[in-house]
Parts: C-alpha cells; structure tokens; sequence
C-alpha cells in the first residue's frame, strides 16, 4: 500500500475552516504527478501533474469521499479510483495527490495530501493502475 504524507498548510487549512471534508462539503479530487510534491506546496498549481492523455483527465478524479465522527474522532473515507490507459501510455507516475477543488479561504485548489507508491509506474494502454485508498484514507483524532 502507498504511503500518505500530509502537506503542513492542510493543518493551518483545517483550523482555518477552508475544508469542508464531508462528501455535501467541498469536491476532493485526486490528481497524478511524477515529480515528489514538497511538503511545503499549498495549491494544486505548486504540483507538476502529469499529461492529461490515454484516460487520464488534467485535474485528476473525484474521490467521493464520506465523513463520519465517532466518540470525538473524524474519519474521512475515499472511494479508490482507477485509471484505465486508452489508446497510450498514462504516465509515468508515482505520486497521487489529493486536494480541495473549491477556491476557498483566499487558495485556488489547496493541498491536503499525497500518497507516494515507491517507485514510478507507467500504465501501458489497455491496463489500470488503481488508487486504493484503505478503509479510512484520513482520521483526525485529538488525545
């Protein structure tokens, strides 16, 4: 399983009220890059995404996310999504970076988050590569 990493402005983001991480709230979209995100990014426009080709949308997919509270602990849930190469090669990739596509609190598409696969990936026409986010993609939780 790729592993998350979280950008430091999502933290100041979240107190701030600038997400809304219920699936009614704001659209939290996934896109791809090959080029290691820096912790320090705060918008979509810091990220090098890959092409937009072969099946592969500029502005990544939508993670249909849900959101619960239990006992005072948040869980947000991400559907997986899958790229299916048409026609060409997707890629490479090896970073899947989720974001906030609404403008909100004064940024344009700020960051959440990214996951890291290890190693790049190409997916040649005719196979998927599939974003399997786990049973909860993100829980906040304060002791």
């Amino acid at each position: 399983m790729a592993t998350f990493n979280k950008f430091y402005d999502f933290v100041e983001q979240l107190g701030k009220g600038t997400h809304q991480l219920h699936a009614a709230g704001h659209t939290l979209k996934v896109a791809l890059t090959n080029t290691v995100p820096v912790i320090t990014n705060t918008v979509l426009a810091d990220i090098t995404e890959i092409s937009a080709t072969a099946g592969y949308t500029a502005g990544g997919e939508d993670s249909q996310n849900t959101f619960s509270e239990s006992s005072g602990t948040a869980t947000v849930v991400c559907t997986d999504i899958t790229w299916t190469a048409v026609g060409g090669n997707i890629g490479p990739l090896r970073y899947a970076v989720w974001y906030n596509e609404a403008s909100a609190g004064g940024l344009s598409k700020p960051l959440i988050g990214w996951w890291d696969y290890a190693s790049s990936v190409t997916i040649a026409a005719g196979e998927t590569f599939k974003a399997d986010f786990g049973a909860g993609t993100l829980t906040i939780a304060w002791a």
